[in-house]
């Protein structure tokens, strides 16, 4: 199972508070520790100074005596702090179970005193002999237990309260991230509840946090995205029936007109071929989805040759020949430019833009083509003159099977994926589409980079031919 985000900022959080009390503890102990030896120094020296300054200042008879009665008193008073002299005069001697340190200990240490073994923490000095009498030492020592003890119930203390801190914050670490954390919960309850019957539903970026807020625009975004696709996907399936089925149904009624009584040879040769034109149809649609299909994924174009843009667009209109005397339709080419393109997708580009120009003219009419060079691209456009297309049908014009006409005129010329073929081809080119109307003419066309392709092309492997001058072409006369 996994651990929230809540358990687990709430355990950095005891490990955090675990680490500064165990630092502020170590701290303490060690501060409360030299305290207390400190305190018991000063103990120790106190008593040495007075043991010192009566033995080099006095001069009484009996001073030996005196001294050991005043001894004798400060033990009474405190236990825990006893008195030892050693001399060679026997008036000088007082205390049993002298410990066994250096005869001058500058600094105290501890030491085992008596048959009990008791730790002391002593510190013993030669006083200098007078013309009273001779040389003393005098040592002090002070019961280490009690400071040991009080030591002792310090860290005692600092591992429970350690503890305990620790447990505290982690405790309130997950109390404030339950609490910092409800705009996250808030934010997967929206998310929760979008769905296929409600996909209109967002999430509230006003009740979101400064941190969560550009989440929440991004994942919006994702979310009208997809639900883009989603009615672009809801249409296509009725697009691609409707698309189907007409071709399906003049096969069918023909075959089962056909079938209806006996028919001559030449009767049938003509039934098949109209179904044969039908399926041919068909495999137009089916090759054409294909085609879109691969672009869709991110194939990129290859082979790339640098080429002349306006023999490119000559070729197209002598290909279209017959639909444009058909038509008594002219075509004009204008300037001119080099772009590294393949070939066959791009004449399959310009085909279609071509036709489409010819389907929406009416006869006789003027089609100019436009070649421009950018900075980094090469734009190509066809104007015709048309209806004006209104301007929230621009943008989808793109879009396959998408007609501006929705009693879908001519569908029996076209399948509505012609202009999506341009812009899948622009697309492998790293280029764009764009589309414009206005005062009864319409403008169509789309870019390609003239950038090094990261494909391992050069920009102009090889030109095909010398380059067209910019001149307006007639492509018929």
């Amino acid at each position: 199972m996994r651990k929230s985000i809540a358990v687990r900022l709430a355990l950095m959080f005891a490990a955090a508070a675990l680490v500064g009390f165990a630092l502020i503890g170590g701290a303490l102990h060690r501060v409360l520790a030299v305290e207390l030896l400190r305190h018991q120094d000063e103990q120790i020296d106190a008593r040495i100074d007075d043991m010192s300054y009566m033995l080099q200042h006095g001069r009484a008879v009996g001073l030996g005596d005196r001294i050991r009665t005043k001894l004798d008193t400060l033990a009474t008073d405190d236990a825990r702090t006893r008195s030892w002299m050693w001399s060679e005069d026997p008036a000088f001697r007082y205390g049993d179970g002298m410990p066994q340190i250096a005869p001058d200990t500058l600094e105290a240490m501890e030491a085992s005193v008596g048959p009990e073994a008791k730790r002391m923490r002593v510190r013993a000095v030669w006083v200098p002999a007078s013309d009273t009498r001779a040389a003393v030492r005098v040592m002090v020592g002070a019961d280490a237990e009690p400071f040991n003890d009080t030591l002792r119930t310090f860290e005692t203390a600092v591992v429970v309260l350690t503890l305990l801190g620790t447990a505290l914050s982690a405790a309130l670490g997950y109390w404030i991230a339950r609490i910092g954390l409800a705009p996250v919960q808030r934010l997967s309850a929206d998310a929760q509840r979008i769905g296929p019957d409600n996909r209109e539903q967002r999430l509230q970026l006003p009740a979101l946090p400064g941190e969560l807020a550009d989440l929440g625009a991004s994942f919006n975004a994702a979310l009208d995205r997809l639900d883009a696709a989603y009615r672009q996907l809801a249409t296509f399936s009725d697009d691609v029936a409707h698309e189907l089925r007409t071709p399906l149904a003049n096969m069918i009624g023909q075959t089962q007109v056909a079938l209806a009584r006996a028919r001559t040879p030449d009767a049938l040769r003509e039934v098949l071929q109209s179904d044969l034109e039908e399926l041919e149809r068909l495999r137009a649609i089916v090759a054409d989805m294909l085609f879109l299909a691969r672009a869709e994924q991110g194939v990129r174009a290859r082979d790339l040759v640098a080429s002349s843009i306006a023999q490119e667009v000559g070729k197209t209109v002598e290909f279209l020949e017959l639909l444009l005397d058909e038509a008594d339709m002219h075509v004009f080419v204008d300037g001119d430019a080099v772009a590294p393109i393949q070939t066959a997708l791009f004449r399959r580009a310009l085909t279609n833009l071509l036709q489409n120009a010819i389907q929406h003219s009416r006869p006789g009419a003027r089609v100019d083509v436009c070649i421009s060079q950018g900075e980094h691209a090469v734009e190509v456009s066809f104007t015709n003159p048309s209806e004006t297309i209104a301007p929230e049908h621009l943008p989808r014009l793109f879009d396959r099977f998408y007609r501006v006409d929705t009693s879908r005129r001519n569908s029996g010329e076209n399948h509505g994926l012609g202009l999506s073929i341009v812009k899948a081809v622009a697309l492998m080119h790293d280029g764009q589409v764009f589309a414009r109307s206005e005062a009864g003419m319409t403008t169509v066309g789309f870019s390609v980079s003239t950038a090094l392709d990261d494909r391992g092309h050069s920009q102009f492997d090889e030109l095909p031919g010398e380059r067209a001058k910019t001149s307006p072409v007639a492509a018929r006369a």
